[in-house]
């Protein structure tokens, strides 16, 4: 099956509020449009996980990131460019996102992936992708998609061939918390 192919059939399943489970840059993960608060909650329950915990989103460029953030400290744009591995980063205050999809506080998450099937993907969606490893909470990250567990491929409403996970470096992203100041709080590394 091509590549875009794929897309479209993860499209359109992102697009009735379905999950899916795919390869990113980092290691696999479950996902939904971000803006759906409903299917937000399915991915939560499929990982079992609480709802006090806030997600990773993907967006395709800083173009999106500044659509859900409302203001985008200028250190993240440093970071951003000058970045050359997977960076997950914290952003004060997110917004048209699902109410789950970000912390208590109010800030979110978000990363713009290195390999190009998760790029077109969002761009195509025209919305930021939850992107949460694909495991039950508390388990470890699967590094490539034989690690996945059978529950989690049970429970999506679709699943991007294996063939795809050679993108995929095996490691989560480091997670960098922004403030509007400059402040740069390192969360993982």
């Amino acid at each position: 099956m091509e590549t875009t192919e794929i897309i479209n059939q993860a499209l359109e399943t992102l697009k009735k509020g379905g999950i899916i489970l795919y390869p990113t840059d980092t290691i696999w993960g479950i996902g939904c449009d971000a803006t759906n608060e409903q299917a937000v909650r399915k991915v939560f329950e499929i990982k079992k996980r609480a709802d006090s915990k806030s997600l990773v989103l993907l967006a395709c460029d800083l173009d999106m990131v500044a659509r859900y953030v409302k203001e985008i400290p200028s250190i993240a744009i440093d970071l951003v460019e000058v970045n050359d591995r997977p960076m997950t980063i914290i952003y004060p205050q997110g917004q048209m996102i699902a109410p789950s999809a970000m912390a208590a506080d109010g800030s979110v998450g978000i990363r713009i992936p290195m390999n190009d099937f998760c790029v077109e993907l969002v761009k195509k969606l025209r919305r930021p992708l939850v992107s949460t490893s694909a495991n039950v909470s508390g388990e470890p990250s699967p590094r490539c998609f034989k690690d996945i567990p059978q529950s989690i491929k049970d429970a999506v409403d679709y699943i991007v061939p294996a063939a795809l996970d050679a993108g995929s470096s095996g490691q989560a992203s480091q997670i960098l918390k922004v403030g509007l100041k400059g402040e740069i709080e390192i969360i993982r590394a």
